[in-house]
């Protein structure tokens, strides 16, 4: 008899069913359940027949399902089997995973379009492929009970299914149906009745697409939190929906029926395709197609749209008669936590939607649409949530035995990360805490991640601002429960994250890790943005960065670009000498309207204007100089992003090297800083020579990856170095991103990218935690 311990995503995925079926294919007698480290399995047979079936049960694994670790042992108990059995779960130490929700799979879709079908047009039709997981979880192990489905009574014949192992649906805890299950209702916002004489529809949920059809805003209650919907096509409708949302410029997510849909409006390749359709069902970023006739608010500025195909009954069924898409965005007002109650909703929404779709299954945990975009034939995601967490990144070598540990992220997108044996768990995405509600929402998240894994840290990560609130409340949490705290260099976390989501191990020699971003806190006090660090899990040395340039007035020269384009000609010691050369320029004219005086004063007194490093900023300089949203930005990198937008492949593909911006590199106090004076007065002249907004923001995307790509030749040489980490918010950037990686990959150094996190702050919480596991494990 042998004992057989399976650990990874094997709970509510239809893995015990597997089990069982091999289990009888072999000739098996034992016996299968779950517990809190995963799957136990015990079974008497002969040696080779328990060996087939161990081979069997990996490549039979269950769609949704992955094997991280299985062991055997030989098994001395008392059974006495007679047959193999599913046995009831048992609860014990929590070291399991939690499945990711996951999109609807095909015999379900069949099912609630059969009208022969007892789940015909039934809104929460799932099986154990698909449906909510992870949204409706309170604890593990992943049992009805455990869910907020325990409020949803079994009738006969969802009971006979979910017992019977042959079925799709055994044991599959969200199962129900129109006699047992949840109900999906519409409302009014005005709170005036919905009579059937409103619409030709079949039932409430059908009756959405007809008001999405007339123009009307719906708010729609789907699987990890509440949408706001409208007709993507009717520019009127989208305007409605940004101006009472107060979301005026960031790009607005899209759903469609299917990929005819889509490929309607936008280019889709095969690797686009495959994640549109996986279990995942992210948004997808992709390009739009040149006749696109999608209303021009939903992305201005820019030349892709974010697509997903409907990943629930619930959007199966309102979209079947919806040739067109619709606009599926966060149910929020401006930057606060999309909403999951229904009272919160009829409440913070009502203002904003004409109607509300909602239902009676509580969402337990909030859980944003995902987003990833394919560059250069990879996967980069770019927000992390629905469909990917919170399934656990398994660590490099070297971490098989570490410390657990709790790291709190960072201020902006932010995730926090549990770290113990082999994995680290991360968060989904939980947005920007400077916001209040999002920093309670952070809160009562972390707090049930740590109830859900009953995870007891032993020592807490936090970054090194100390205004950071994810900073304080570490700090809290450290001093209250008397824990070893470790304070981590913002920059050196996005490096190390890089390195362990691709499996470097622990005791690597050091990589030269290139984090680009919007600011972060240095180690001098200072602001960082723009660094080249060598760097392993214990410690870094910073080698080189870009010269320092102000930020006019903090936190303002993020959402102000011009600030920044007169922070870099002031510093270049050119501004009085552009005024006499380029006084008709408009961003001269533009830019001399402004209190320059005062400013300027600011600059030399050190008045909120603190120095940064930051490559985020010069991007906004630049595009600002440019004509691109120099006034005003409704969100961070606005401008950058439109700027990227510009630039045009045929460009690229012939673009002479010759014509490069030139930017100096300079050394002092062992460090290089790389100038970007030279670069200003050649581009200057180009606007000056009336040179088109596309052509100036090609050559600059392209100097500044040749520039990056002489840093690290030099660097690499002299310190003998062959691995490079990209990383950082910057290289979200698609074109930033493969001139660097192609220009470094064709000098024959190894280039470390993302692809299970995001470059941006999305995976600070992952390299705070593999760090302080790093400084806590003794070295060889």
């Amino acid at each position: 008899m042998e004992e057989i311990r399976v650990r990874g995503t094997v709970q509510g995925v239809g893995f015990r069913p597997t089990v069982y079926r091999l289990a009888k294919v072999c000739g098996l007698l034992g016996e299968v359940c779950n517990d809190g480290e995963g799957v136990l399995i015990r079974v008497s047979g002969s040696e080779v027949a328990i060996t087939e079936f161990v081979r069997r049960l990996y490549i039979e694994c269950p769609p949704l399902g992955k094997i991280q670790e299985l062991t055997r042992v030989s098994y001395e108990g008392e059974e006495d089997f007679t047959d193999f059995v599913i046995s009831h779960s048992v609860s014990n130490s929590k070291n399991t995973e939690v499945t990711p929700d996951a999109a609807t799979c095909p015999q379900c879709q069949q099912e609630i379009f059969d009208p022969f079908s007892r789940f015909y047009r039934y809104p929460f039709t799932n099986c154990t492929h698909c449906g909510p997981r992870f949204s409706i979880i309170r604890g593990i192990p992943y049992d009805r009970c455990n869910t907020s489905m325990s409020a949803f009574a079994m009738c006969a014949e969802c009971e006979q299914e979910y017992e019977s192992v042959e079925n799709r649906r055994f044991h599959a805890q969200p199962v129900a149906c129109h006699t047992c299950g949840p109900t999906a209702w519409l409302e009014r916002a005005d709170g005036q009745p919905v009579t059937a004489s409103m619409f030709s529809m079949m039932d409430d949920v059908d009756a959405v697409c007809t008001l999405l059809q007339k123009g009307e805003i719906v708010a729609i209650k789907g699987l990890g939190g509440i949408h706001l919907a409208c007709d993507a096509t009717q520019e009127a409708a989208v305007q409605k929906l940004r101006q009472r949302k107060r979301r005026y410029h960031k790009p607005l997510a899209l759903m469609a029926r299917d990929m005819a849909v889509i490929e309607e409006y936008c280019t889709v390749n095969t690797q686009e395709k495959e994640l549109l359709v996986s279990s995942a069902a992210p948004i997808v970023l992709l390009q739009k197609n040149p006749d696109c006739l999608i209303a021009p608010s939903v992305s201005p500025g820019l030349n892709y749209l974010g697509f997903m195909l409907p990943y629930t009954p619930l959007h199966h069924l309102i979209l079947r008669r919806m040739n067109r898409p619709i606009v599926l965005t966060s149910g929020n007002i401006a930057d606060e936590p999309q909403c999951i109650d229904n009272g919160e909703a009829r409440e913070k929404l009502g203002n904003i939607a004409d109607y509300f779709l909602l239902h009676n299954r509580d969402i337990v945990n909030r859980v944003d649409d995902s987003v990833v975009r394919v560059v250069d034939n990879q996967v980069k995601i770019i927000r992390r949530a629905r469909g990917y967490a919170p399934a656990p990144i398994i660590l490099p070598p070297g971490f098989e035995k570490v410390t657990p540990i709790l790291a709190m992220g960072s201020e902006l997108k932010n995730t926090f990360c549990l770290l113990r044996d082999n994995e680290a768990i991360i968060s989904q995405h939980l947005g920007d805490l400077e916001h209040a509600a999002a920093f309670h929402a952070y809160q009562d998240t972390l707090n049930l991640y740590l109830n859900l894994f009953e995870h007891q840290p032993q020592a807490i990560a936090i970054d090194k601002h100390p205004e950071y609130l994810s900073t304080k409340l570490g700090k809290e949490l450290a001093s209250v429960n008397k824990l070893k705290l470790h304070a981590i260099q913002h920059h050196h976390a996005h490096i190390a994250a890089c390195m362990a989501e691709n499996g470097i191990p622990l005791d690597s020699a050091p990589v030269l890790g290139i984090a680009l971003d919007g600011l972060g806190y240095g180690e001098d006090g200072k602001f960082w943005g723009g660094e080249f660090l060598l760097a392993d899990y214990r410690q870094f040395q910073r080698l080189a960065t870009f010269k320092p340039v102000a930020m006019i007035g903090g936190e303002k020269a993020i959402y102000q670009p011009w600030r920044n384009t007169y922070a870099h000609l002031l510093s270049a010691d050119i501004w009085d000498d552009c005024q006499h050369k380029y006084p008709e320029l408009e961003s001269i004219k533009f830019l001399q309207q402004q209190p320059l005086k005062l400013l300027k004063q600011a600059v030399e007194q050190g008045i909120n204007s603190p120095p940064a490093s930051s490559v985020g900023r010069l991007f906004d300089a630049v595009a600002a100089a440019i004509g691109i949203y120099p006034e005003e930005c409704s969100y961070e990198g606005q401008a950058a992003i439109a700027m990227e937008a510009l630039v045009k492949p045929s460009n690229l593909n012939n673009y002479e090297e010759t014509l490069n911006y030139p930017f100096n590199l300079n050394f002092s106090d062992s460090i290089y800083y790389i100038d970007s004076k030279p670069m200003w007065q050649a581009l200057l002249q180009d606007l000056q020579k009336q040179i088109t907004q596309s052509d100036i923001a090609t050559k600059f995307h392209k100097s500044l990856a040749q520039i990056i790509i002489d840093v690290v030749k030099h660097l690499a040489q002299e310190n003998l170095i062959n691995q490079v980490v990209l990383t950082g918010g910057v290289f979200q950037n698609s074109i930033l991103l493969t001139q660097v990686s192609q220009g470094l990959q064709n000098l024959g150094i190894n280039v470390i990218t993302h692809s299970l996190l995001p470059s941006n702050d999305g995976n600070i919480s992952l390299g705070q935690a593999v760090i302080t596991a790093a400084q806590l494990t003794p070295t060889p």
